[in-house]
């Protein structure tokens, strides 16, 4: 496998997927919600997303020897029946971590808008803090906002966190970032739940960028029906790609998991697969990220009287993709599936906050804790 080409699959919505990995082989190109053990009769590397399924029973009659998936989370992945076959693995840690950071602040600062708040008045409770919560708890604790963390596997050797409960009950913010495991000392599916919500103060906001089934929705249509007070901000389902259409009409603001979709994110997960890769092979890795970038359509802009929350749709706007997500829910469920996916396979090349260069920063520390870039002067 070393000294041959390669032949690739991978999932088709991988950007620059084929200018990445052709330097290895031919690049195939498959839906990856589709793929089944006959599109791997001949495949040596397989290259997925989290919409894959990879165990035993699409792996077994293959001569797959490395697999991939560009995302941060892993629950999609056999990885005992990988090792127990020889297979090779890497997933992409922290490639779209700052695109689900940004994908939360640019939520909760348009919900202050709308509710009339100050961002800073607020304490921010973080669940889960690796790749995704700690560095949304970085830029929190940057612009001088109050942060509380619970994240049980870390405080066993760290200090500074506290239990959930206690979060639950002093946070007016609840971010919720674990990955969905189900078994182990520290299960995460259904970690919220009913007895979990009747601790949450009358005024929180709820959000979810995690994984689904960290939230029983049930639940939570239940407490959102009878404390009318609460905010639900959710990015990811239960049961996605099917949508409760009742629980989205409770929701400030929704959206098909694209937390983490910034296109400066994609290509990063792809490039660590080929970071990974050129490693397995012991090649060196003669790209650079930068050269598969391109160039952002707005560059650079004056803050002048532009806002934080102005600056940050210049970049994203949240209510795009609640629109488009709202859109679907009175779909029949098979066709509301299929416009979920849609939505996620044709979303559009949304770029992150580093992006752009600010001029004229009224408060640079502030623009800089946002993610922003500072423009040169003169």
């Amino acid at each position: 496998m070393r000294n041959r080409k390669l032949n690739i699959l991978a999932d088709e919505n991988m950007p620059q997927v084929e200018a990445i990995f052709s330097r290895f082989g031919k690049v195939i190109l498959k839906p990856g919600r589709d793929l089944s053990p006959k599109d791997l009769h001949d495949i040596d590397v397989l290259l997925v997303r989290s919409i894959t399924q990879v165990n035993e029973a699409l792996l077994a009659s293959s001569p797959v020897k490395f697999v991939g998936t560009a995302t941060i989370g892993t629950d999609h992945i056999d990885q005992h029946y990988l090792e127990s076959k020889g297979i090779a693995f890497s997933n992409a840690p922290g490639c779209n971590a700052d695109a689900v950071v940004e994908y939360v602040l640019s939520c909760l600062f348009l919900t202050a808008e709308w509710q009339g708040f100050d961002p800073k008045d607020r304490t921010y409770g973080i669940v889960g803090v690796g790749n995704v919560g700690g560095r949304l708890q970085r830029r929190l604790l940057a612009l001088g906002y109050k942060v509380l963390v619970n994240d049980p596997p870390r405080a066993e050797s760290e200090e500074g966190f506290i239990p959930l409960h206690s979060l639950l009950k002093q946070a007016d913010v609840i971010c919720l970032h674990t990955p969905l495991t189900q078994e182990g000392e520290y299960p995460t599916q259904h970690l919220i739940s009913d007895l979990e919500l009747g601790m949450i103060q009358d005024h929180a906001i709820v959000l979810n960028a995690g994984r689904g089934p960290v939230i029983d929705n049930r639940a939570l249509l239940d407490i959102g029906k009878k404390r009318l007070g609460l905010t639900f901000i959710l990015d990811v389902w239960e049961h996605e790609p099917v949508v409760n259409a009742a629980l989205a009409e409770r929701c400030a603001i929704v959206s098909p998991h694209i937390a983490g979709y910034s296109f400066d994110g994609k290509i990063r997960g792809t490039f660590m697969l080929y970071q990974a890769l050129c490693q397995y092979l012991d090649q060196p890795c003669e790209e650079s990220f930068e050269a598969f970038l391109p160039q952002s359509e707005l560059a650079c802009v004056e803050q002048g009287d532009l806002s934080i929350l102005e600056l940050m749709e210049k970049v994203y706007d949240p209510r795009i993709d609640d629109y488009m997500l709202r859109h679907t829910l009175t779909l029949p469920e098979a066709e509301q599936k299929q416009a979920f996916d849609q939505l996620r396979k044709q979303y559009r090349a949304r770029r992150e906050f580093s992006s752009l260069n600010v001029a004229g920063a009224e408060n640079p520390d502030q623009i800089e804790a946002i993610g922003f870039k500072l423009a040169a002067k003169g």
